[in-house]
């Protein structure tokens, strides 16, 4: 083939691409991508592994046009969840009256650099979802990029997914098994099409029965997500059967409503996403969570936030919340569980003191999720807290970056020394975790080189020893430091004075004290999942799933 020839068969190519991820699409889709993620994802191949994400959903109350700027709110919504995932977002808006066509913008890349002006005024529309994301391996391309649109003879359906399909090769053998075509490896577009087809034992003759539809899905794949689900007028929010992953509801209030309960307070509209902490910022106030298993919808026309289904786990299975959002993931001002982030990281810091005290002059953290659990430590033990690390905010966390030698090049820009606070002192350091073991050492090594007299770690979490299947980038044993290494000899390898950890049974304490101290019944109803700390998956291992 020559070269004219091949260069206009790789247009052609990248129409029918474009062709097809559109189809009926209006053409606010776009597709952009910097050259760093391009060079990532170029980089990658197909291994499965697992990815972190957010998502957030937005539904103006009344007919289009409103005074509300839905786009927007879901734009400041996904900023406040850029934390979960920096690699891709994505925004899908509807004006409630087309059920044929969407309005998309998506790509590779940060929010802030996905969306300007100008995508911004082509997001028409009365209600919208949006989504951020963070890939791994083989799952990083502009094909991927959420929401996921797919058209049915019922009109468009748009998703956004957090978690990922313990089963998704069972799921994905049934849905081809229909005829039904899948054109990429996302459980997202997996999960749409599950959506797209009726249940046998439903009838739809008077229209799809959607709740049906979402619960015929929740009974194959039990774990692990939460969607947020776009039809013409309506938008449904749905958590699995276990929790594993965070999805919570708010009320967008008039912006001259008071602060405190607004439970009787008219709303403007309604939001819902997997963190509460962006809510304040778009004049939205939390409500509550969505309950595992359960299916929530709103439109523009209903009053209220409604519950159309409960899906129930089977009985001798617990909740299943990811315990790991209160060590890592989330951000400290989001609420799980009724309880905010920060001051279950600040009961870590304190129980963390009593199982692993040491003399030391200061108590200070590795910025910045590791700051509560060093505030804790020190009221705990009356040792002085001090800041002793500068951070650079201009440089990505290390733990989610896709590459080994990005997570080491990234520490090494990341942290300066504050020396006139660490010069001849002893010093508790304390970080939230210790993944693949590649930034503490030269955090160690940054205060000795400041005159750290003595430099001892503790960590605010159990050491991290097993993959973990349901949606967070825990990829291999072999990855993981503590299984090399024990505390004593890991304190060596990174050149602390000592090093340990919080308990398992010290995190758990931290996570449901609030609930305990208050006699609350919910605290004998929750449930955490530690698989990735003890290796107890709460559906067991994929292979052997048969749902």
């Amino acid at each position: 083939m020559s070269a004219p020839q091949q260069q206009q068969s790789q247009q052609q190519q990248q129409q029918h691409v474009r062709v097809v991820e559109q189809q009926q699409v209006e053409p606010a889709e776009a597709v952009t991508s910097s050259m760093e993620s391009e060079s990532i994802s170029a980089s990658k191949e197909l291994t499965g592994l697992t990815h972190e994400c957010g998502v957030f959903g937005a539904i103006a109350c009344g007919d289009w046009p409103t005074q509300m700027d839905i786009a927007h709110v879901i734009c400041l919504g996904l900023v406040a969840l850029q934390h979960r995932g920096q690699e891709s977002a994505g925004i899908a808006t509807s004006e409630g009256k087309c059920s044929k066509n969407f309005n998309v913008h998506k790509g590779m890349g940060m929010i802030s650099t996905l969306f300007n002006d100008d995508s911004m005024k082509k997001l028409r529309g009365n209600l919208g979802i949006g989504h951020t994301r963070y890939s791994t391996a083989g799952g990083s391309g502009v094909v991927n990029c959420q929401p996921f649109v797919v058209h049915t003879t019922h009109g468009a359906l748009a998703l956004a997914h957090n978690g990922e399909l313990v089963n998704n090769e069972s799921l994905r053998r049934e849905v081809l098994a229909r005829g039904v075509g899948l054109s990429t490896h996302s459980d997202s577009e997996l999960i749409a099409q599950s959506l797209c087809c009726a249940p046998e034992d439903v009838s739809e003759l008077d229209g799809p029965n959607w709740p049906a539809r979402i619960r015929h899905f929740m009974m194959l794949a039990p774990l692990s997500y939460s969607l947020v689900i776009m039809l013409k007028d309506k938008i449904y929010a749905v958590r699995d059967t276990y929790g594993n992953r965070p999805l919570c509801i708010g009320k967008i209030v008039p912006i001259n409503a008071g602060h405190g309960n607004n439970s009787d307070t008219p709303a403007d509209g309604w939001v819902v996403s997997s963190e509460s902490c962006g809510f304040l910022s778009i004049g939205a106030r939390y409500v509550r969570e969505v309950e595992p298993g359960e299916s929530v919808r709103r439109s523009c026309r209903e009053v209220a936030t409604a519950t159309v289904d409960i899906v129930e786990r089977p009985d001798f299975k617990r909740m299943a919340f990811c315990i790991f959002e209160y060590v890592y993931f989330a951000r400290g001002d989001s609420i799980f569980e009724g309880q905010m982030v920060y001051t279950v990281r600040l009961q870590c810091g304190r129980q963390l003191w009593r199982e692993a005290p040491v003399e030391a002059d200061i108590v200070s953290s590795v910025p910045e999720s590791g700051t509560a659990a060093a505030h804790g430590y020190a009221r705990e033990s009356g040792i002085e807290f001090a800041e002793v690390l500068c951070r650079n905010r201009y440089v990505g966390r290390t733990f989610i970056q896709p590459s080994t030698r990005l997570r080491q090049l990234g520490v090494a820009k990341k942290f300066g020394a504050l020396s006139e606070n660490v010069d001849g002192k002893r010093l508790v350091l304390i970080d939230d975790s210790i993944v693949r073991g590649n930034t503490i050492g030269p955090i160690i090594k940054l205060m000795r080189d400041a005159s750290a007299r003595e430099v001892h770690i503790r960590i605010a979490s159990p050491p991290l020893q097993y993959p973990c299947y349901m949606g967070i980038n825990i990829p291999t044993r072999e990855e993981l430091i503590a299984n090399k290494l024990n505390p004593d000899q890991l304190a060596r390898h990174v050149g602390a004075d000592s090093l340990a950890y919080l308990s398992v049974e010290g995190l758990v304490e931290a996570v449901q004290l609030k609930h305990r101290d208050a006699g609350d019944s919910k605290s004998k109803a929750t449930g955490h999942c530690t698989a990735c700390l003890t290796g107890e998956y709460p559906g067991g291992l994929p292979d052997e799933l048969s749902w």
